[in-house]
């Protein structure tokens, strides 16, 4: 009896341990997006010198402490200003459109690029390590 009940306690710890390991994953943007083109800092400084629009889907707080110059600030958990029409008014659909949030675990960046491609966009680039590695570059905010 008592070995059953050590092999049931430790079978429902191993499932414990395995359940918040998976959720704490869950919390890891993916390293690709399909369609779009993942770019680290530099590539994403060479976009931003070259006009490509800046779309920051962070929450209003993170934007208003700093942001990438010119960046279109979209919030994607406030349906009110995230939506189809706003992001079909972003850029022409053959323009270069940048993704980014708060890094790698943050997701709004990863599924806004996949919006993007959804929605017709043919240059998405998705920007995994986002805003804190734009800053840790010394690349200019506002």
């Amino acid at each position: 009896m008592e070995a059953t009940f050590k092999t049931t306690l430790k079978t429902a710890l191993v499932a414990s341990v395995l359940t918040l390991s998976s959720w704490a994953y869950a919390g890891v943007s993916p390293m690709t997006i399909a369609g779009a083109t993942t770019v680290n800092a530099a590539e994403a400084k060479q976009l931003w010198e070259e006009g490509a629009v800046f779309l920051d889907s962070r929450k209003t707080t993170d934007w208003e402490a700093g942001h990438i110059p010119e960046a279109v600030h979209l919030d994607r958990k406030n349906p009110a200003v995230y939506n189809t029409d706003a992001l079909n008014d972003l850029a022409a659909k053959d323009e270069p459109v940048v993704s980014y949030c708060n890094g790698e675990r943050c997701l709004r960046s990863s599924k806004t690029a996949d919006d993007l491609v959804k929605h017709g966009f043919k240059k998405v680039y998705y920007f995994r390590d986002g805003f804190p590695a734009w800053t840790d570059a010394g690349y200019p905010i506002e």
